[in-house]
């Protein structure tokens, strides 16, 4: 029976199996998330997330996918994905978030 291509929690693409792909800690493990819950995402979305938010930022308001998708620059970054193929993946420009 073949396996179901899983399907990214923040953009809603497929996540082929030869694509660029990793698990996020919904909690930083750092915060204190290790051993808590993770999901998969494209590598692309992943990226984007970290160059967002802060770990003190992850941990504190955005440990869930309906938090990360209401941020408004990320959903402005889920808008844009969502329309390139699954397997999509580009380099994400330097830090952009606040120190």
């Amino acid at each position: 029976m073949p396996t179901k291509t899983p399907i990214c929690p923040l953009c809603g693409r497929p996540v082929p199996a030869d694509a660029s792909q990793s698990l996020h800690h919904l909690i930083p493990k750092l915060k204190g998330g290790k051993g808590g819950p993770v999901v998969l995402l494209h590598q692309i979305c992943h990226n984007e997330i970290h160059a967002t938010l802060t770990e003190a930022e992850l941990a504190r308001d955005y440990a869930t996918i309906d938090a990360l998708r209401a941020h408004p620059r990320l959903e402005k970054f889920i808008n844009w994905v969502r329309k390139r193929p699954p397997g999509f993946h580009s380099k994400t420009p330097g830090r952009r978030r606040k120190r």
